[in-house]
């Protein structure tokens, strides 16, 4: 006996709103890998030039000066600060580990 075929579900009507939030969605999302690269591209030639100038790959007292400054602009921003540290701490520690292998590479 053989299984009936089943025929795909209709897919919903298009909802002109929805698909304007997204396509929205979807360039903010494309800038900010955009924006990201840039960051890295500038971040990578500060490892290259810490390892050059026998510097630590960190720099904590700045890295806590940034993220008060970006809490205090997530808040000014209606952004949750305590989102904006994680993300901000989370690109930090992808930059030390960079510069850290910038170190061992030079």
């Amino acid at each position: 006996m053989t299984q009936p075929t089943l025929s795909p579900a209709p897919a919903p009507a298009a909802d002109p709103v929805l698909a304007g939030y997204r396509a929205s969605i979807d360039n903010i999302d494309a800038a900010l890998v955009h924006i990201l690269a840039e960051r890295f591209r500038i971040t990578k030639a500060v490892g290259a030039y810490k390892a050059e100038h026998q510097l630590p790959p960190s720099d904590p007292a700045r890295e806590e000066r940034q993220i008060a400054r970006l809490r205090k602009l997530a808040v000014e921003a209606q952004l949750d600060p305590e989102f904006s540290e994680k993300f901000l701490r989370f690109i930090i520690d992808e930059v030390i580990r960079h510069h850290e292998q910038a170190k061992t590479a030079g």
